[in-house]
């Protein structure tokens, strides 16, 4: 909470600031100021914002000048300063060139301040050695924590050099007030010129030699309104000559004032007379440089010399041994890559880790990765700029990251040819994933997965297939479901690269536990067994992905599903040839544990079903016994009694079934036909059908044999129709002789007699009237049971008819 308040005092102290300066300047119509983070200028008048331009959200610095600092001095001061002013920014906005200070909207002026936009700025030189006027109170921390490398020294240094060089040879113009507050350090660290309000342009342009117009300093004019003494050169001074060793002057003097913590060698603090008097002083001792680093001793001994013609030029001043350093040397030809060709640049990427291991890790992440990402505008050459951004983002706190790398990295995401750059970020996905944001990650990073998956290079696939478990818990249902999983099944049935199969199996298996199961029933198992390849290796990977579902707890796999999709599948592979010994030892472990399961469950099943059947038949048989007893009757038949009792089980059940309803079945068909027959419609009527049943000795009921009373009636309307026709041939009665002792041969069977013995009580009623060779003929039947052979379905259905 305090982080917030002060953040939010902040904010209200700077729109504050700004309701009472910005209104009514033009400037504010494009721009829009956020934050008031550093000063520059002279007397360090101007406030520098960050803002940004309204119609393109592109950053920008803005710098406003409040007219009100000047109300303590005359008008005739305020409209001389106001008036130098606009002159140095109207001469910057006219000036393009890289170590020049961009103006992207030129000043504009209202009743309460003058104010100008240019490229993002971070602050002065003047702000980093220590000088704090008109900066915000309390120092933002990234300006408080911010130190000057040897880098940062070296390659400003060169980056002013070439820009008095462009000013002196090119422009034709002297800056004439080089200082710390008119040097500017941009967002990427870069040094730039500001403050031209005492330039001076050359007399003859067009001349290989310019001269420029003698100047005078002036006592009675306000200091802020003329070039600060502490670095103007003695002869611009005393003797009024405009050369372009007055700068180099004013540079040797911003050398020494870098390691003497902002300040000159010697000071006048805006006063002529002490100005004169120091440079008496220097005309015969030189200022003690030993503070300055060893190796820039000698030129700035050189750049401080009384006389003009012993101090280097800009072109010298850039040769010395100082800047013979690899890491100036990176930083200035990364300032001129758009001049080499794809080979030149290649060459210099794949060196530039080992040159960045060497550098500073804030010059990696402001001074380096702009100039890669610029880069990033040729698709071929990306492969080879990518790894140098991920080296900087090793470095990298998480802040840093979603500040200034991640914005550069998503358009590269949605790059996928050539096939490295996608591959790239593969390898670099756990760095992603430390540092990336979920939103941005579930955004950008997991289409980016989706797309990879469907390109066709091997190592991409495998990769991304060894990366995807570890994104798992990013991917909601509906993705996992339509996005992720169709592309890794259709990639496993596709690719006839076998590690590429065997790669999908074991994604597969690693996502299994952030599946739903309802997704693994529907998608995973049916899935496994339409894959072509039977190789011991996706044989084995198949196997692991059925071992994670079975021994996932919340994957509970159903006796049914293990039976009807799983074993019919397994089953077979178990006579695969390829499999080597423990390979088959693992197949049959897994089938025996499936088997196994689905005996248990079905087993369990079966028992309480029959169980139940056995409850449900109990009360059936005492509603039975209470509605028989009410009728008179006495029902005999329980089914639990026929099955369990040994004596009438039968030994070719399955056989004696068939029998069974193919005489029901012929016996319903051929009582339509005799139903025409006046005998036996007659017999039909005299006769009642009723079957035979043994009853137990524990006075328990026997189950009526349907077959029995059905062969009954059959010999029955036989031997009735031998009675009332005596004239019958002995075929006919040998016929009807062979048919009755087939029939109690089944009659028999189904019985169930023991010790092959006929109970006389079994008889059919025909038998007990007929003659004795009946008798016989039923005893030797009886006896000779075993030769008889059976009736056929065929022989059945003829005798019936």
């Amino acid at each position: 909470m305090d982080v917030l308040n002060k953040f939010r005092s902040t904010v209200t102290s700077t729109m504050s600031q700004l309701s009472t300066v910005l209104p009514g300047n033009p400037v504010t119509r494009e721009y829009e100021a956020t934050k008031h983070i550093a000063s520059a200028g002279v007397g360090l008048l101007w406030k520098i914002y960050s803002g940004y331009k309204k119609s393109t959200q592109q950053s920008a610095s803005i710098f406003v000048l409040e007219k009100r600092q000047l109300d303590k001095w005359s008008k005739t001061e305020r409209e001389h300063i106001i008036e130098v002013v606009k002159k140095g920014v109207a001469q910057l906005a006219r000036l393009k060139h890289p170590q020049i200070l961009t103006v992207q909207h030129t000043l504009e002026e209202s009743r309460e301040s003058l104010a100008f936009a240019t490229e993002p700025v971070f602050c002065s030189l003047a702000n980093v050695l220590g000088k704090l006027e008109n900066t915000p109170q309390p120092l933002s921390k990234s300006l408080q924590d911010y130190n000057l490398f040897d880098i940062d020294i070296k390659y400003g240094l060169m980056q002013l050099g070439q820009g008095l060089a462009f000013l002196h040879n090119d422009a034709k113009l002297l800056h004439h007030n080089l200082c710390p507050e008119n040097v500017v350090i941009n967002e990427q660290g870069a040094w730039k010129i500001f403050g031209f309000d005492f330039c001076s342009q050359s007399i003859n342009p067009v001349d290989p030699n310019p001269t420029w117009p003698s100047w005078e300093y002036k006592v009675d004019v306000h200091p802020w309104a003329q070039p600060t003494l502490d670095y103007l050169a003695p002869e611009s001074g005393c003797d009024h000559i405009q050369i372009k060793a007055n700068d180099m002057y004013s540079l040797g003097v911003l050398i020494f004032a870098i390691y003497n913590k902002g300040n000159a060698p010697l000071q006048s603090n805006h006063e002529w007379s002490t100005y004169k008097r120091n440079l008496q002083e220097m005309k015969y001792n030189t200022p003690k440089i030993s503070i300055v680093d060893a190796a820039l001793r000698d030129p700035v001994k050189l750049l401080l010399s009384f006389r003009p013609e012993d101090r280097p030029d800009e072109h010298e001043f850039l040769k010395i041994e100082y800047f013979n350093d690899v890491g100036v040397k990176t930083l200035n030809y990364l300032d001129s890559l758009f001049q080499w060709d794809n080979l030149q640049k290649s060459q210099f990427y794949k060196g530039l880790p080992q040159i960045m291991e060497k550098l500073p890790h804030r010059i990696c992440l402001k001074r380096i990765l702009p100039c890669l990402v610029k880069d990033c505008v040729n698709p071929v050459m990306i492969p080879f700029v990518l790894p140098n951004i991920f080296y900087v983002c090793e470095n990298c706190t998480k802040d840093e990251f979603v500040h200034h790398i991640l914005p550069c990295l998503k358009p590269i995401m949605k790059v996928h040819e050539p096939v490295q750059v996608p591959f790239i970020f593969l390898q670099k996905m756990e760095l992603l994933l430390k540092l990336a944001p979920l939103e941005d990650l579930k955004s950008d990073i997991l289409p980016m997965l989706y797309k990879t998956l469907e390109l066709d290079s091997k190592p991409v696939q495998e990769t991304c297939l060894s990366v995807i478990p570890s994104l798992a818990t990013l991917v909601e249902g509906p993705s996992m479901k339509n996005a992720l999983l169709p592309r890794i099944k259709r990639l496993c049935l596709s690719t006839s690269d076998l590690s590429v199969r065997v790669k999908c199996l074991v994604c597969i298996g690693k996502l299994i536990e952030y599946l739903d199961r309802w997704l693994v029933l529907d998608d995973i198992i049916p899935f496994l067994p339409q894959i072509p390849s039977k190789d011991p290796a996706v044989i084995m990977g198949i196997l692991g992905v059925y071992r994670i579902i079975l021994s996932h707890k919340k994957m509970y796999i159903t006796k049914e599903t293990m039976a009807l999709s799983i074993l019919p599948f397994l089953i077979p592979m178990c006579i695969e040839n390829t499999l080597t010994l423990n390979q088959f030892n693992v197949l049959i472990s897994i089938v025996k544990e499936m088997i196994s399961s689905v005996e248990t469950e079905h087993r369990a099943k079966l028992q309480q079903l029959n169980e139940q059947h056995r409850s449900i038949s109990n009360s059936l048989t005492l509603e039975n016994g209470t509605t028989t007893k009410s009728n008179g009757l006495t029902n005999e038949f329980q089914f639990e009694s026929f099955v369990e009792k040994p004596s009438m089980q039968l030994s070719g059940s399955n056989e004696i079934t068939q029998i069974t309803n193919s005489l029901s079945f012929n016996y319903e068909k051929s009582k339509t036909k005799q139903s025409q027959d006046l005998p036996f419609r007659t017999f039909q009527q005299d006769f009642t059908l009723t079957p035979s049943v043994e009853k137990s000795n524990k006075n328990n009921p026997v189950p009526k044999d349907l077959t029995s009373s059905l062969i009954d009636s059959n010999i029955n309307q036989i031997s009735w129709s031998n009675q009332i026709k005596p004239t019958s041939s002995s075929l006919s009665q040998s016929k009807s002789m062979g048919f009755e002792n087939k029939s109690m041969n089944l009659q028999s069977r189904l019985s169930g007699f023991e010790n092959n013995s006929v109970n006389p009580q079994m008889k059919p009623m025909s038998l007990h009237n007929s003659a004795n060779n009946w008798n016989d003929l039923w005893i030797k039947q009886e006896e000779t049971r075993s030769q008889v052979k059976q009736l056929s379905l065929s022989d059945i259905n003829d005798l019936l008819n």
